[in-house]
């Protein structure tokens, strides 16, 4: 297997609609999705989608965070792997949460996200998934769906000046922290 070569933002392979799998149990698909975990991995993500790596096809692999490792930056509780995924929000609530991508390293943002959503799509063994997500684990779903769509966080942002490079993130991440610790 190998370890796939990820677009950047700009990149037209990030830009449009991924091509629908006709077959989501063919041998092509699962050396993809072989390769897009070794390549998640290898690049310490979260998630990857198949546009990322150059490849326009509606396959996404994710880890799913448990409920504990929605306030840490673990992350590994199980691994997700979706064909032709489809996303629905539960119901219109949203909440801000910061976001880094592998195809925009470097930079956090503040990304607005369904709280609550559900979503099914079917494994390279032919299994139908279906769950509802909420939390970090909705947030991730639908930020690797939207690489689907040629969607980067950064459309998603309602407020530029929150896009940060990662070392100034690490220190209001810092900062917050040393603020929650005080006394009130």
């Amino acid at each position: 297997m190998a370890i796939l070569k990820i677009a950047l933002m700009g990149h037209p392979a990030l830009r449009r609609r991924a091509d629908e799998v006709p077959d989501p149990t063919a041998p092509e698909v699962k050396a993809l999705v072989v390769d897009l975990i070794e390549t998640m991995v290898d690049a310490d993500g979260l998630g990857l989608a198949a546009p990322q790596v150059h490849v326009s096809r509606r396959v996404v692999v994710f880890h799913t965070p448990s409920e504990e490792e929605e306030d840490s930056e673990e992350h590994g509780a199980g691994l997700t792997v979706l064909v032709n995924p489809v996303v629905e929000p539960l119901d219109g609530e949203r909440d801000d949460g910061w976001e880094g991508c592998l195809s925009v390293p470097g930079l956090r943002g503040l990304v607005p996200r369904f709280k609550r959503v559900r979503y099914r799509g079917v494994t390279p063994a032919g299994e139908v998934v279906e769950r509802i997500a909420e939390g970090m684990h909705a947030r991730v779903v639908q930020h690797e769906c939207d690489h689907l769509d040629g969607i980067l966080y950064p459309m998603r942002m309602t407020d530029m000046a929150t896009l940060i490079f990662e070392s100034e993130f690490r220190h209001l991440d810092q900062a917050a922290a040393q603020r929650a610790r005080r006394p009130v």
